[in-house]
């Protein structure tokens, strides 16, 4: 499968910022180009261009955002917490793609590495989207265990292993978005599409034999836009920094759907 890009973002990059090159007698040299929003500043977007030193810096792309923030330039802004690849925070646009900055090797791009955020988002500042939509949607799937009121006798709602390794892979999303806004139908109707993540999410309690809502998130689910508007492009699947796949479990809902499963 080919992998997914966005298109050149012609639009900023001929709208060149600053300039800021590496340190005199610095060796190994990789160009780094980041985009820049403040809307408080009222200027509009533009991308700064910062060479950075390899010899002196991690081998991840967020290591030299670290770098750049730490050394060059205080006021750039992005997102990161665990540094490794787990929570999810420095989802970002790079190269095109849309990948955790902790978990992206320099190494694997080759010339100038592009950094913007993820797409089809307002801009808070600079790297970080405002996922506010993203996040409404995933609450709009009720992901939570919706169990029957009567505990079974034992006070424990076990699990047999088979039903857990149901679940097991799409309770790995960590709500990262990369998958959502790499998703056209996502970009195009983001108040009435669920996107991936929202779906894999309502798909990993649709199929927990735990759960007692099963007939009510699948009649919830039934509408022309929240489900019916993945086209199956497998931008999600491409996308993905934990290879889940949003895909199939979105097919599996609509199986479930038309079979009036629940």
């Amino acid at each position: 499968m080919v992998q997914f890009r966005l298109p050149a973002n012609s639009r900023y990059e001929d709208r060149p910022g600053r300039q800021h090159a590496a340190p005199a007698g610095a060796t190994r040299l990789r160009q780094f180009r980041i985009y820049r929003y403040d809307p408080d500043s009222r200027e509009p977007p533009r991308v700064d261009s910062f060479e950075v030193d390899l010899d002196s810096c991690g081998p991840m792309v967020l290591d030299a955002l670290i770098k750049i923030k730490n050394e060059v330039d205080s006021t750039v802004t992005f997102r990161r917490s665990c540094r490794e690849g787990i929570c999810g925070s420095c989802a970002m646009n790079i190269d095109g793609v849309n990948s955790l900055a902790c978990t992206q090797p320099i190494a694997a791009i080759r010339g100038a590495v592009r950094v913007f955020p993820l797409p089809h988002l307002p801009v808070v500042k600079d790297l970080v989207p405002d996922l506010d939509q993203f996040y409404r949607q995933y609450a709009a799937v009720e992901p939570w265990l919706q169990a029957a009121p009567a505990a079974p006798a034992s006070g424990e709602r076990r699990q047999s292993p088979s039903d857990q390794e149901k679940v097991d892979r799409p309770s790995a999303c960590i709500l990262c978005a990369c998958c959502s806004t790499s998703c056209p139908s996502f970009w195009w109707n983001p108040e009435r599409f669920l996107g991936p993540a929202a779906l894999l999410a309502a798909y990993r309690w649709i199929v927990d034999s735990r759960d007692g809502a099963t007939s009510e998130r699948l009649a919830k689910l039934d509408e022309a836009f929240r489900l019916y508007r993945c086209h199956t492009i497998m931008n999600c699947v491409e996308a993905c920094p934990k290879d889940l796949n949003p895909a199939r479990a979105i097919a599996d809902i609509k199986r479930r759907v038309a079979k009036g499963e629940g």
